[in-house]
């Protein structure tokens, strides 16, 4: 199947090969419904899809993976090398040799014309992250968000390919990436805490005599509290308004890419709908789709995606 992407991609050369299968494997291992959605994209597209899921990743694991055994500090260096070096091999157009996922992500930013500055603000939203723990309101969140999850939106626009001119579709795309953030930091409450981090606007908890030692409280014991439970039922509508607010962007994408990303949907909101269904009980148990239910949503995507594919063929 990697070979079909890759030759649809017209991808030859032999490391460049290499460095979009790494970025495959990435992908698959650590974005599984984002991974699933992918495969309903025409083969050409999936390895631009990859390189870029594989360098977020990366930027991502040198502020997680690496907490434990880097200081602030160290995992600062390492963001800053990393932008200085995509910087270089992106606009300086300097060889990126030994560094597989760079050489994959600057082929697509090449190939799709997608600017440094999605990159540069998505790194600076990275170091945020190094010491920002608490967002005061929702104009920081929404500063945060722009960088982490709105570009990742603007980025993917060039590949799915758009109806229209760019700009008309690039609010949507950027809803949908805070749309599916927005999912995340209710999901993953719990596991953020444990990093040190809410992803929730204070004042907003606050207004429901929530605050960061209450979140504590109810993770230690395991269970929800009812302030708790309402302040997440008020971010869980939010959510639900950006959600309405990407969904017609779908119209706006070229007819092939449209399954996918609607699939994407589907199952990001199926997961808002589990942590509805669970009663926001978050702690000690994590908000996931079943298999099934991704192979139905996956399985009706195809048929769609097959459709549109042969009637742009016979256009």
């Amino acid at each position: 199947m990697i070979k079909i992407e890759l030759d649809a991609a017209g991808v030859r050369d032999p490391e460049l090969r290499d460095a979009y299968r790494q970025c495959r494997t990435i992908n698959a291992q650590h974005g599984k419904t984002f991974y699933l959605a992918t495969r309903l994209l025409a083969p050409r597209q999936r390895p631009a899809v990859h390189a870029l899921y594989g360098f977020a990743r990366f930027a991502d694991d040198i502020l997680d993976d690496l907490a434990d055994t880097a200081t602030v500090e160290q995992r600062a260096e390492r963001l800053q090398q990393l932008s200085t070096r995509l910087f270089h091999c992106l606009v300086d157009k300097e060889s990126c040799e030994g560094d597989p996922i760079l050489t994959a992500v600057v082929h697509t930013a090449r190939t799709y014309d997608i600017g440094w500055d999605l990159f540069d603000d998505f790194l600076a939203s990275m170091r945020m992250d190094l010491t920002v723990t608490d967002y005061p309101d929702r104009q920081a969140l929404e500063r945060y968000m722009y960088g982490s999850a709105e570009v990742i939106g603007l980025q993917m626009l060039p590949v799915l390919g758009t109806v229209g001119p760019r700009e008309e579709a690039a609010p949507y795309a950027a809803a949908l990436g805070k749309a599916f953030q927005l999912t995340n930091f209710l999901r993953d409450v719990d596991e953020d805490l444990t990093r040190g981090r809410v992803y929730l606007p204070a004042d907003e908890l606050a207004a429901h005599g929530v605050d960061r030692e209450l979140l504590t409280w109810c993770q230690a014991n395991g269970r929800i509290e009812p302030r708790v439970r309402a302040a997440l039922a008020e971010q869980h509508a939010i959510t639900r308004q950006v959600y309405q607010q990407a969904r017609p962007g779908i119209a706006a994408l070229a007819p092939p890419s449209r399954p996918c990303v609607a699939a994407a949907l589907t199952l990001y909101s199926d997961i808002l709908s589990r942590i509805e269904a669970i009663d926001f009980e978050i702690f000690g148990r994590r908000a996931t789709v079943g298999k099934p239910r991704r192979l139905v949503v996956a399985a009706a995507g195809i048929g769609k995606a097959w459709g549109q594919r042969m009637r742009s063929r016979g256009a």
